[in-house]
């Protein structure tokens, strides 16, 4: 059985959303930075990991380690 939402109820996106403004803003803050650079940074630092980890995938695929394997068995 669920409760009825209070007034004080929030979406989970919500929460979310001002968590990651507030750590955000704290690493702003902390780093003496405005905060569009801080999330620009994070923005830019996101997609050189994701560049890399999808680089890392390609060069860890099954097939290309089997041949690698055989070839340095022979």
């Amino acid at each position: 059985m669920s409760t009825p939402a209070g007034p004080d109820a929030r979406p989970a996106s919500a929460i979310l959303e001002w968590l990651t403004g507030f750590a955000t803003w704290l690493l702003a803050r902390s780093l003496n930075m405005p905060e569009p650079l801080v999330a620009a940074t994070g923005s830019l630092v996101f997609a050189h990991v994701q560049a890399f980890e999808t680089r890392a995938v390609k060069t860890l695929r099954a097939r290309r380690l089997s041949r690698r394997l055989q070839s340095w068995l022979r």
